[in-house]
């Protein structure tokens, strides 16, 4: 299973995506700028993390960099982007860890909720890419699969780095089972995390 994922994406959810690319795509750039916003506001919160506050910067100027891209392919299609939604599976992720005024745990929550949309973002970009005969699209999520897995692995390091790794590797893995579980309702709508 893709990067400790533990629930497989069905290629079903790929022929409803291919069916509604301008939801999707819609979905998709709106996905980009929040993963931006979110990098933002780690820097704004933890401004003294010397180390995260350049590697946020970094991610927050490539999913700005990806939300770009996303609409570029759009405009080039005669797409106008649609309305953002609320995220509702970040939401649900978001609801999994007990709410802290410690402001080291809500670091870490956020950085292994973070790595989990990396991480499913990933699991989905390849399903799409590879059931999708629209060559262009197949190739450029393709290529993006590396950049989620890349943010994954830098979420996860951090979130690590900052607590003891077997507190957050309990942490990890009760989230992952917890995400799993969701997931298996989901699959239905033309939608990232949908």
């Amino acid at each position: 299973m893709m990067l400790g994922l533990q629930f497989e994406t069905a290629t079903s959810w790929a022929e409803i995506a291919k069916n509604d690319l301008r939801q999707i795509l819609t979905d998709h750039a709106f996905a980009e700028q929040k993963a931006a916003a979110n990098a933002t506001s780690i820097i704004i919160n933890y401004s003294e993390e010397t180390e995260l506050v350049q590697e946020m910067a970094l991610i927050a100027i490539e999913e700005m960099q990806h939300f770009k891209m996303v609409h570029d392919i759009m405009v080039k299609r005669g797409m106008t982007l649609g309305q953002g939604t609320k995220n509702d599976y970040a939401l649900h992720l978001q609801s999994f860890f007990p709410k802290t005024k410690d402001r080291l745990e809500s670091l870490i929550q956020r950085l292994l909720i973070a790595g989990l949309i990396e991480a499913r973002s990933c699991e989905r970009f390849k399903v799409f890419s590879e059931n999708m005969e629209d060559a262009e699209l197949s190739k450029f999520y393709l290529d993006l699969m590396a950049s989620e897995a890349n943010h994954y692995a830098t979420f996860l390091n951090f979130a690590r780095k900052y607590q003891d790794k077997e507190i957050v590797n309990k942490k990890w893995k009760g989230l992952l089972e917890y995400e799993a579980e969701f997931m298996k309702s989901r699959g239905i709508k033309a939608k990232v995390h949908g």
